[in-house]
């Protein structure tokens, strides 16, 4: 019966308080059995909401409606929300806000669900809280209110508000994780002006979130904020730091120095740092290229008896791998193991790729069957590794019985394994097999990309097959896929190969106003073409188009067009278009000086030749075999040995390999001197560097013996020549078809 008594005066009363709500303050009292962990007097004021806020069109009625809001109020759910804890049961059919709003208005909506979040923030029910707040926020999204309001809305009392701590870290989870990053810094920096501070949880994940998207303004802020004035950074807070710094993205090198920096702060600070912590610093240390030194360091942890990771040495596997040193890598491996840290899928993997890429398949084998040994299950990367190497030895068949096993594994094929294969199929110019794999690959769900593409348009580009090539680029125009710029190069060389100029120069502007970033390389395609078959005048005119469609003649445009002018004896108009070059301000490279030494070496103008060639070399570029090569062909065609054995003997001193061109330049030169012992002397030297001659070489010295009537040293070469499968050309038969009376039949010793 006292029961009883006292359960109808709690319920009269609550509904007393309810009515009376505008007249009095909310005071909360309830005896079930979980209002033991809520305070008593919890919420003693209501918010006050800014009627400038209240532009929801469906709400503006209702508002000013007393009727509607005397018959229609949220607050018994309230009190049943109270008495329950459970909003599943207690909301009904008003789950949301959205739709509380639109049954009962803005104000009253958001004052009744401000209640329910801090009884539930007060009850502990954090991700009941954190769910509300998510619909409030999502609903300010929707109807644009100001998100920056949501911090006072959401204060308990004015003269309590240290009761709204919890809410507000809750509310800074949810900012956050809706990458509202400017509402979650200013909820953090609102909650210290008022005199409170929060949880270094929700600090770290904003930290973290900050991280993620790049603020890196925002990020340094927030930290010193937490040194200087808390919460207290723990080691999760200094190892997001360590990552921020370590991580080399968003337009940030990796700042080892500032990442070193903050294992000096939590050696100070006394916290412990983790294996996570470790392995994200070793991993910044190989980015930079300190491998060795990466080493060093886990070396130092272990004998310190400090945590690691598979990831610390997965780092430096990858770091040595990258350099080459893939047995040191290997090394690592095994000394992972006496550490007692289990290799894992990722640090096979990398080995496989590294031992694959330098062309050593049996020992990515042997690591894939040592996988299997230790019940690691090869991942696809392991495995698109040792496709990728077989295709590259062009073992398609190999390559493709690896490819079934993947899916006898149970395995998923990915679109790299695809590609991979469709690559080294049309590399080796079986297109058929290469186009039976992508269909396969759509069956199966998996959306081609460009590069799948790119694969077929060149090896159709390769076999000549245009038709083919533009059949493909229908089809992805077809299904919304745009060729990358490479792949739009290859189309237009391959249209200007057909002699289809205007063709090329349509698709390659279409291929422009698509959205594709085109370059000054991607004219050059038709450039060259146009030079190579003797029309530089019709190139030269593709200058102004490319500067009314915003692309920059480059070096290669100029080189090429100065090239084209020079081979089509117009050597004024090169040197006119180097001059404008210059004068444009684009700088000219390597090529474009030995072009000029070229041009200057043809018409004997050595002085002219040599002194651009001093100049390319004052301008800090380095002359490749190439230049020195013109320079020699020059001063031989004029008959200046000495000055070409010189040049000859610098380009040695330089480092650089003489070609066979190299040689029979000035094998001729010494020819044309009759100087033979020297030429026969270079034949040899050329052949001990294993460099083989070719039917010019041979033609030089046959020209010489038969012009000079020692007919047998002429017919042995003639001889070698036949059985090195060298084909005399005409130039040689003209030679050959002297007639032995008119040769003087003499022999020498040749050395």
């Amino acid at each position: 019966m006292i029961m009883s008594t006292i359960l109808s005066v709690e319920s009269a009363l609550l509904r007393s308080k309810v009515l009376s709500y505008k007249q009095r303050l909310f005071r909360l009292y309830y005896t079930a059995s979980s209002a033991a962990i809520i305070e008593d007097h919890v919420f003693d004021e209501s918010p006050r909401v800014d009627d400038a806020n209240v532009m929801f069109n469906f709400g503006r009625d209702r508002l000013r409606n007393p009727r509607f809001r005397r018959k229609h109020s949220l607050f018994p759910i309230v009190v049943r929300v109270i008495k329950s804890l459970n909003s599943e049961a207690a909301l009904a059919g008003d789950k949301t806000f959205l739709r509380a709003v639109r049954r009962y208005g803005f104000p009253h909506s958001v004052a009744s669900f401000r209640i329910i979040i801090h009884i539930y923030a007060s009850a502990g029910m954090h991700m009941e809280v954190f769910a509300l707040l998510r619909d409030i926020v999502g609903f300010y999204r929707k109807v644009k209110f100001d998100t920056f309001m949501l911090f006072s809305t959401l204060i308990d009392s004015p003269h309590r508000v240290e009761r709204s701590i919890v809410v507000f870290d809750i509310l800074i989870k949810v900012f956050a994780s809706n990458s509202m990053l400017n509402n979650a810094f200013d909820v953090f920096m609102r909650v210290k002006h008022i005199g409170l501070e929060p949880d270094i949880l929700s600090c770290n994940f904003l930290l973290k979130c900050l991280v993620e998207a790049g603020r890196v303004e925002l990020v340094r802020k927030l930290f010193e904020e937490l040194k200087v004035s808390g919460p207290i950074p723990n080691i999760y807070t200094y190892t997001i730091m360590m990552n921020f710094y370590c991580r080399g993205d968003h337009g940030q090198g990796v700042d080892i120095n500032l990442a070193t920096g903050i294992f000096e702060e939590i050696w100070k600070s006394g916290e412990t740092p983790t294996a996570v912590t470790y392995s994200v610093y070793i991993h910044g240390l190989c980015k930079c290229g300190f491998v060795d030194f990466a080493l060093q360091v886990i070396c130092d942890l272990r004998y310190r008896n400090q945590p690691l990771n598979s990831y610390c040495f997965n780092a430096v596997i990858y770091g040595l791998c990258q350099r080459g040193a893939v047995h040191e890598a290997l090394r690592v491996l095994e000394e992972m193991r006496s550490y007692g840290i289990l290799p894992d899928v990722c640090s096979y993997s990398i080995l496989i790729d590294a031992y694959c890429r330098k062309g050593d398949l049996e020992k990515g084998v042997d690591l894939i069957g040592e996988m299997e040994l230790n019940n690691i299950i090869p991942s696809i990367f392991s495995y698109t590794s040792l496709i990728h190497g077989l295709c590259k030895r062009k073992m398609m068949e190999s390559s493709m019985n690896i490819f079934r096993k993947i899916g006898a594994s149970g395995c998923k094929y990915d679109l790299m394994a695809y590609e991979t294969l469709i690559h080294g199929f049309c590399c080796q110019g079986d297109i058929d097999s290469a186009n039976k794999l992508l269909e396969e690959m759509m069956r199966n769900n998996l959306a081609p990309t460009s590069f799948s593409f790119h694969s077929l348009i060149v090896g159709f580009y390769k076999l000549g097959l245009l038709d083919k090539v533009v059949r493909i680029l229908k089809f992805m125009q077809k299904v919304g896929i745009l060729p990358d710029t490479t792949t739009c190069n290859f189309i237009i060389d391959g249209l200007c190969r057909e002699d289809h100029f205007m063709e090329a120069l349509t698709v390659l502007e279409e291929f422009q106003d698509q959205g594709i970033d085109l370059n000054s390389l991607s004219y050059n395609a038709i450039i060259y073409r146009l030079c190579k078959g003797r029309h530089p005048e019709r190139a030269w005119e593709l200058f102004p188009r490319m500067l009314k469609r915003s692309v920059l003649p480059g070096v290669v445009n100029y080189t090429t067009l100065i090239d084209g002018f020079a081979k089509q004896s117009n050597p004024e108009k090169a040197l006119m278009l180097f001059s404008k070059m210059l004068k444009v301000g684009v700088t000219p490279n390597t090529v474009t000086y030995t072009v000029l030494i070229n041009i200057f070496c043809h018409r004997g103008k050595m002085r002219e030749a040599l002194s651009t060639f001093n100049e390319m070399i004052e301008k800090g570029l380095d002359p490749d075999h190439i230049s020195y090569t013109s320079l020699i062909a020059g001063f031989c065609s004029t008959g200046d040995i000495r000055k070409a054995r010189a040049v000859f003997q610098a380009m040695l001193r330089k480092g650089l390999l003489p070609d066979v061109t190299t040689y029979t330049c000035l094998m001729d030169g010494f020819c044309k001197l009759n100087c033979i012992d020297e030429a026969s002397s270079l034949f040899d030297e050329m052949k001990r560097n294993a460099v083989t001659p070719n039917v010019v070489t041979y033609t030089v010295l046959i020209a010489w013996y038969r012009k000079h009537g020692y007919v047998y040293q002429a017919d042995k070469l003639y001889h070698e020549m036949k059985v090195k499968g060298i084909s005399p050309d005409d130039i040689a038969h003209t030679v050959l078809s002297l007639k032995a009376g008119n040769c003087r039949s003499k022999s020498i010793i040749v050395s």
